[in-house]
């Protein structure tokens, strides 16, 4: 684990996998940490120097004054790629981390090999309930984000997973009530005010688009409205809720996986 040292604090991030290999980065979701890709390490680390980092707001991350916005998420991925001397990486983003990607496919497209956009949308959600949550979380402190985990485990995931697999949600929940309050509410911010329905067209990067058959937040037809609105863009539907990669795990890592192989 290290730390990039920015402007107005450090940006926590890990890397895995061969010193040489193609840069593979990895951008968390909403209220997670970069250990919610623990289950893709193993098997994309074989072939790819894999680059995890918590998103500001999030984890051993800086917690700043928000709100933010997408395009400031972008930027952190562009200072740390150029802090690394890495000139070009594949990106894989879930919910908020696909919107990071839509942003970076949008205006640094020339920085991507590929983009991975999983369980997200070109919007997601309204105002009113970015802004509930915003209040909420801003009013409640460290007790609003305990009361979230425990709401999540239903959006997250689905109920057969969560029954089968309890330890596993629980520990990716947890990392929601362990978020800052103030970091968590200032990314709402920028999820809330995050549109690129009218931009898709702009990305020219090879782009799979994954989504879950259960998942309510980001829905299947959110995916395939990104799918026709990208440029020769792969679809891949899973029978999963919200963190597809942490509920099918093995099967989600290859089908990504011989995506980027491929390209």
């Amino acid at each position: 684990m290290a730390h990039l040292q920015l402007a107005d604090g450090v940006l926590h991030y890990q890397l895995d996998g061969p010193a040489h290999a193609p840069v593979l980065v990895l951008s968390n979701s909403l209220g997670t940490d970069l250990h919610m890709w623990d289950t893709q390490i193993p098997a994309w680390s074989e072939h790819f120097r894999v680059l995890r980092y918590d998103t500001r707001g999030h984890g051993g991350s800086l917690v700043t004054e928000g709100p933010y916005s997408i395009e400031q998420l972008g930027r952190d991925v562009l200072a740390l790629l150029d802090a690394l001397d890495i000139h070009k990486a594949h990106f894989v983003g879930l919910s908020m981390g696909g919107l990071i990607g839509q942003w970076l496919g949008i205006n640094a497209g020339s920085r991507l090999l590929s983009m991975t956009l999983c369980n997200t949308a070109a919007r997601i959600a309204n105002d009113e309930v970015w802004n509930t949550r915003i209040d909420t979380v801003l009013k409640g402190g460290h007790q609003a984000m305990v009361d979230l985990r425990d709401a999540s485990i239903a959006r997250w995931f689905t109920p057969g997973f969560a029954q089968a697999e309890p330890e596993q949600a629980q520990r990716i929940c947890h990392m929601l009530a362990q978020t800052a309050p103030e970091g968590y509410a200032a990314n709402c911010a920028a999820v809330r005010d995050a549109d690129y329905r009218e931009q898709l067209n702009r990305i020219q990067v090879p782009t799979l688009v994954v989504a879950g058959t259960e998942d309510v937040v980001t829905t299947p037809e959110h995916g395939r409205f990104m799918q026709a609105g990208i440029l020769g863009a792969e679809y891949a539907e899973f029978p999963a809720a919200h963190l597809s990669n942490v509920e099918i795990g093995a099967p989600f890592s290859r089908r990504v996986l011989d995506f980027l192989l491929a390209r």
